[in-house]
């Protein structure tokens, strides 16, 4: 008999499931914390929550009986899934349930805050019949943009359409041919779009590379009067720049169900004039509750039951030995997707992997998938792993070639990627040199040898005497320390185009960047950020310790 808690409250239709599945006994114990948590989990052999538990390294410490963790929602930070992992704990999540509960949200704070209404509302409620007060706008024949167009930013595109909205679009990783079956106008760089919009909805992860993506040189481009609304994740706005957007007159209004740090009740927003905002409830649904809670309880029932893994966020259903054993090229193939993902330009249209030497006979599968998670982790408003990444690219339009060749060429390993777009094709390869150190041995047509690991700063010049020591100058007298540095040519013969790359210690101020522009020879400039050395893929974090 297996025994499962649950540790949040879930639908009444997931108890049910628990009721009728054979083999399990199930107990509700919400609102745990410190010993009393970690000595319930101690007892179980699976767990149901939602967000409202903390399942920290104390909570699991010393646990040797829990096997599996599902959380009945999307996100899974309230989970440390590196003790998970470490301890052999499988984490699931339940990605679709809440799709169409928060596109519809989304969708009704753009109607809400195109009519006045909760201010409108709250006049009758203080004794005011202020019709001329509270004069709104039609959201037909009006341009929406959508930056990420993932499960949900697609369902809002498709109501946007449904209200003769036009809408653009920008996703790096959808083809244009998905983009016009989904009656999306795809753009090169969301910062095209902005100048045309009358309505702004993001709807991608919070990283590092989405923090405050749209920030104050953003709300510039943006045309006057226009409407943001985030039903995504807190930060991905900056506030403080929508506050001052609203007091310039810039903007006709903000929408916020989520904040940069909640539980959020004191904000300068919220008494501001064009604001709506509601306490992060775009999941707040009796049928996405309901579905989230049958979905978890339907993962949790299987996996204990037959072993099966879906929706898993930190570990994979394979051996663990064979993880180890491909661990060094496994984290290579990652790395060569998170430095391509922010290399290439434009909509990818499809993707090719070459793996050359003794790497070819080993399980590309799996090298293809951590290479397809590299690539998507940043852009997908849900948890990429190897287990989905290759589904995820698939539902995107990508095409994928992988090709095999035993012989070996410069190295005794190899892994190439190509990824083509309507821009231009972009290639980069990698090796491993010794054990665990992944190299970057090509970026396009240069060959080279640098690290794939922490702060890169890219840049393209003319292949003339003294460019690499006015680059250094430049950082050095705005206090940025280069840990290494690499160069390549295009060709044996020196005079033609070169590219260096620098590794900081630290991110260059914009003046550094704008400098380093004004250097005659300089051609481009681009910082890239890859994970710090030693670090694994989040979903290998655990299984190598």
């Amino acid at each position: 008999m297996y025994r499962v808690i649950v540790l949040d409250n879930i639908a009444a239709e997931g108890l049910a499931l628990l009721d009728a599945a054979k083999g399990i006994d199930y107990e509700i114990q919400t609102g745990l914390k410190g010993t009393d948590l970690r000595d319930a989990l101690a007892k179980a052999d699976g767990a149901v929550c939602r967000s409202g538990v903390k399942i920290t390294q104390e909570a699991l410490a010393g646990n040797h009986r829990l096997k599996a963790i599902v959380r009945a929602g999307v996100g899974t930070d309230n989970i440390d899934k590196v003790s998970a992992t470490r301890q052999g704990i499988v984490v699931m999540n339940t990605p679709t349930g809440n799709t169409i509960s928060t596109a519809e949200h989304a969708f009704g704070l753009m109607l809400g805050l195109s009519r006045n209404l909760a201010a409108a509302h709250q006049s009758l409620r203080e004794g005011r019949w202020d019709r001329k007060a509270y004069m709104g706008t039609q959201l037909a024949d009006k341009t929406l943009g959508i930056i990420g167009l993932g499960r949900i930013g697609q369902e809002v595109g498709r109501r946007a359409n449904a209200f003769a909205m036009r809408v653009l679009g920008y996703d790096p990783f959808l083809t244009p041919e998905q983009a016009t079956k989904l009656g999306v106008q795809l753009m090169d760089d969301y910062h095209e779009m902005l100048p045309q919009i009358d309505y702004l909805t993001v709807h991608t992860p919070l990283t590092p590379e989405t923090r405050h993506l749209i920030g104050k040189r953003e709300i510039e481009l943006l045309k006057p009067g226009a409407r943001l609304i985030n039903a995504a994740r807190g930060g991905i706005y900056d506030e403080q720049a929508l506050a001052e957007g609203l007091t310039s007159g810039k903007l006709a209004g903000v929408a916020l169900d989520v904040y940069e740090s909640e539980p959020c009740t004191t904000s300068p927003l919220f008494n501001m004039k064009g604001v709506l905002c509601t306490p992060h409830l775009g999941a707040s649904t009796e049928e996405a509750q309901t579905q989230v809670a049958i979905e978890a309880v339907n993962l949790l029932v299987r996996f204990l039951g037959t072993g099966e893994i879906r929706h898993a966020v930190n570990m994979v259903a394979v051996d663990q030995k064979v993880l180890r054993a491909l661990q060094g090229h496994l984290n290579v193939a990652y790395r060569l997707g998170r430095l391509l993902a922010q290399w290439h330009d434009g909509h990818a249209s499809g993707c090719q992997l070459t793996y050359r030497g003794e790497v070819a006979e080993k399980d590309t599968k799996l090298l293809t998938a951590s290479f397809c998670a590299g690539l998507l982790e940043q852009a997908l408003d849900e948890e990429v792993n190897i287990v989905n990444s290759e589904m995820l690219m698939k539902e995107r339009g990508i095409p994928l070639l992988v090709q095999r060749d035993t012989e070996m060429g410069d190295f005794s390993s190899s892994i190439t990627a190509r990824l083509d777009s309507d821009s231009r094709p972009c290639l980069v390869s990698g090796a491993l040199f010794g054990n665990r150190m992944p190299r970057l041995i090509r970026l396009d047509q240069y060959r080279l040898e640098a690290y794939l690991d922490g702060k890169l700063l890219v840049f393209t010049h003319l292949d003339v005497p003294g460019i690499i020591g006015r680059v250094g100058s430049v950082f050095g007298n705005h206090d940025v320390n280069i840990g290494q540095m690499s160069v390549g040519r295009a060709g044996s013969n020196p005079g033609g185009t070169a590219v260096g790359i620098l590794n900081l210690d630290s991110t260059p101020p914009q003046a550094a960047m704008d400098e380093v522009l004004q250097i005659d020879a300089i051609q481009s400039i681009r910082l890239l950020e890859l994970p710090p050395a030693g670090q694994l893929p989040p979903w290998l974090q655990g299984l190598m310790e």
